[in-house]
């Protein structure tokens, strides 16, 4: 009865579709022990894969394939003691395997079957320990992946630190540019927020003062008066006097306290401006920035002596100018602020 499955089982491997055929494994030796298989040699099989195994050399699906082999030959040729060796060991590699019913014999699934049932707990406790190995192999294989990519980001990063340089400016400052109005000092130290107020606030001081004395100055009139008693020739003398009319009164005085006041004001502004200068300044201010270093394209190379910094655009530095010009009726005054 053991022949004649064994029998059957010969035709069914040798007519396996082309798709398991297609799972063979490397290793010639095995395929050739799986082709005499096929063919009914057991006895050949169960000799020379149990050689094969004691050699080594092998992976774990090589030797699940040689077992699986040998067990059945040895089933196949009433070896049950070989054979269950053979599929002991089988199922030690792969807890989980089983025998394809479509093509293995019912009684050597049988009996594959009753050896799963004496390794149930040894079973059990492969398969833990198999997902124990598994998670540690791909906790293994994220923690070289991160490896991998934080390696790749310290490498891009040091390519890119190469394309740069460093740049450090000295700036020196003139101690007499804080003496200098409309926020001069502020300017030169940086500072163009306070600067752009200082030169506001005194050029509107200096124009409201330059003003209001021109204002005060066109009060005035101008009359001749002569003089008896002279000692001359005709006995006579005349002088012109500068007055301001009675009737003009109240705009001379707004116009003087507008005048004394701007001017008060000017000096007062001119002065804190200069004094926080003069808290502020240093001799010399270093600067250090980050340039990128122009590399040559891949279409047009470039030789080393032709590598150079970016230049760097300037930024325009706020400035303050007063102007004074001649109108009709007299003298104006301008400010201007560029920032």
């Amino acid at each position: 009865m053991t022949r004649g499955f064994a029998l059957i089982s010969l035709w069914l491997v040798l007519w396996t579709p082309a798709a398991s055929l297609a799972q063979e494994s490397g290793d010639p030796e095995v395929a050739a022990l799986r082709a005499s298989f096929e063919y009914g040699k057991y006895a050949e099989v169960l000799d020379r894969a149990g050689t094969r195994v004691d050699r080594g050399g092998l992976n774990e699906d090589e030797l699940v394939e040689l077992h699986k082999l040998a067990g059945l030959a040895a089933f196949n040729l009433g070896r049950s003691e070989e054979a269950s060796r053979h599929l002991r060991a089988l199922l030690r590699l792969d807890p989980d395997f089983s025998l394809d019913p479509f093509v293995v014999p019912p009684p050597a699934v049988a009996f594959m079957e009753s050896i799963k049932d004496d390794m149930t707990n040894e079973l059990e406790f492969l398969r833990q320990e198999r997902r124990l190995r598994q998670e540690r192999e791909k906790a293994e294989t994220e923690r070289r992946e991160r490896e991998r990519l934080e390696a790749e980001v310290l490498r891009r990063r040091a390519e890119e630190l190469a394309g740069q340089v460093t740049v450090r400016t000295v700036e020196k400052r003139n101690f007499l540019v804080n003496f200098v109005p409309f926020g001069a000092g502020q300017f030169q130290q940086g500072r163009n927020s306070l600067g752009i107020v200082f030169a506001a606030t005194e050029g509107v001081l200096a124009v409201t003062s330059i003003i209001s004395y021109f204002a005060y100055e066109s009060l005035f009139e101008e009359r001749p008066i002569e003089l008896d008693n002279v000692l001359d020739e005709d006995g006579k003398a005349s002088i012109t006097i500068r007055y301001i009319p009675t009737n003009r009164e109240r705009q001379r005085d707004t116009w003087q306290l507008l005048k004394l006041a701007s001017a008060a004001g000017f000096y007062t502004i001119y002065a804190l401006g200069v004094v926080d200068a003069l808290y502020h300044h240093e001799d010399q201010v270093v600067r250090t920035s980050v340039e990128t270093r122009d590399t040559p394209s891949s279409d047009a190379p470039r030789s080393e002596s032709q590598l150079q910094l970016q230049p760097r655009a300037a930024a325009p530095r706020p400035t303050a100018r007063l102007g004074l010009y001649p109108t009709s009726g007299g003298l104006g005054a301008g400010l201007t602020l560029s920032f």
